[in-house]
């Protein structure tokens, strides 16, 4: 197993809460995690019919086996058991009793978040990260290898090949877990709006835009991209909201949180393909603020990550808001240094008058520069000094 950056807050919130959620995406390791991490407790799959059915029919009884607690994995596929949670949950001091997986973010369920408030923390897990793919002797040679495959551990693990595992991760997706979250009559439709998606990919979320292309209401948009966020397919980067007198943009970006998936979707057959795509350079943006989202959600933080544009066309691609400063970063796809890299940066340090800010790029080369400014590449980035 490869050691996951996520243990440590695991740990943590094992010790203060009676209950630790611990969701992301299919198959990004929550089950590998949770067993490992805790080898004592019984671990209980709420995917095998059996077991749902009799947790469904008898939630009490199914709960009443486990007075140690246990791992409830894929805990969603059961709403009703969070109320009963809650019953045995108060009855008892001891921390870390009950442990759920999900694949998608049933935390956000109105019903659950009532039930079980102030009793559960939760920890959001996104597949490996560049640090922990290195730590596993695991990292891609080139960059390009590094967008194509992605970071989901199968691939890496079982030794599958990416446009052998992603095709058959998206059929599943598309035909089981979206029909679950959602009763979707035309996944055709859905299907069609998640590769447009994947070609949006770094890009302003033009929701009117999409509608229209895929033939359906916003309504409809806003609902699928819900499905799509709940189920830690993409993220939505909001801007930040403080516009130093600027005319602001509104409207997020949209990002996925693997760059596989993304190359799949586009039908992107092999890395060297990557070379001369026009959405490279959207794909590494992409690769890198996943890389800064894994981090938060690994660290126990959220909600501090933003990108800045105002409406002249002045942006930086992240901006890491620590409370007391917010820290500019731009992404550049390119190998070569210029001084074209930093003129957003300057930008923003001019307007804010502050100093300093990082640029990573796909080259291997790491500088300094007498105004503060840093320069990494993308292997050598250490993300957590940012948080």
């Amino acid at each position: 197993m490869i050691a996951r950056e996520a243990e440590k807050e695991l740990r943590l919130l094992s010790k203060q809460f009676k209950a630790v959620a611990v969701v992301g995406p299919r198959q990004s390791g929550k089950t590998t995690l949770t067993r490992a991490l805790f080898p004592s407790k019984t671990y209980v799959s709420l995917e095998n019919p059996d077991t749902r059915q009799f947790a469904e029919q008898d939630p009490r009884g199914f709960l009443a086996q486990y007075t140690e607690g246990a791992i409830l994995d894929e805990a969603q596929r059961v709403p009703a058991i969070f109320s009963y949670l809650q019953q045995l949950l108060d009855e008892s001091n001891a921390a870390g009793r009950f442990i759920l997986t999900g694949s998608n973010n049933f935390l956000l369920q109105q019903n659950i978040v009532q039930s079980l408030a102030g009793r559960l923390a939760y920890l959001y897990l996104l597949p490996f990260s560049v640090n922990e793919l290195k730590s596993g002797d695991l990292l891609p040679k080139t960059l390009n290898e590094m967008l194509f495959t992605g970071s989901y551990p199968p691939v890496f693990q079982q030794e599958i090949a990416p446009e052998k595992w992603f095709p058959n991760y998206i059929k599943t997706y598309v035909e089981r877990d979206v029909r679950l979250i959602k009763n979707i009559s035309n996944l055709g439709d859905f299907e069609r709006f998640l590769r447009l998606c994947a070609g949006r990919v770094g890009q302003l979320l033009n929701k009117s835009s999409l509608g229209i292309e895929v033939g359906v209401d916003s309504k409809t948009i806003d609902a699928w991209l819900t499905i799509l966020e709940s189920s830690f397919i993409i993220h939505l980067l909001k801007p930040h909201h403080q516009n130093f007198n600027k005319r602001l943009v509104k409207m997020p970006k949209l990002y996925f949180h693997d760059t596989g998936l993304v190359c799949a979707l586009l039908g992107i057959q092999n890395p060297l393909q990557i070379q001369t795509h026009p959405l490279r350079g959207s794909l590494f943006e992409n690769f890198v603020i996943g890389e800064f989202i894994k981090m938060q959600y690994n660290l126990g933080n959220q909600g501090r990550l933003y990108f800045w544009r105002d409406n002249k066309g002045n942006e930086i691609d992240l901006i890491i808001d620590n409370g007391d400063k917010l820290y500019p970063i731009e992404i550049k796809a390119g190998q070569t240094i210029t001084q074209t890299y930093f003129k957003g940066i300057n930008f923003w340090n001019n307007l804010t008058t502050t100093t300093g800010g990082t640029i990573i790029y796909a080259g291997d080369m790491e500088q300094k520069r007498s105004n503060g400014i840093e320069v990494k590449p993308w292997f050598q980035a250490d993300i957590s000094n940012f948080f």
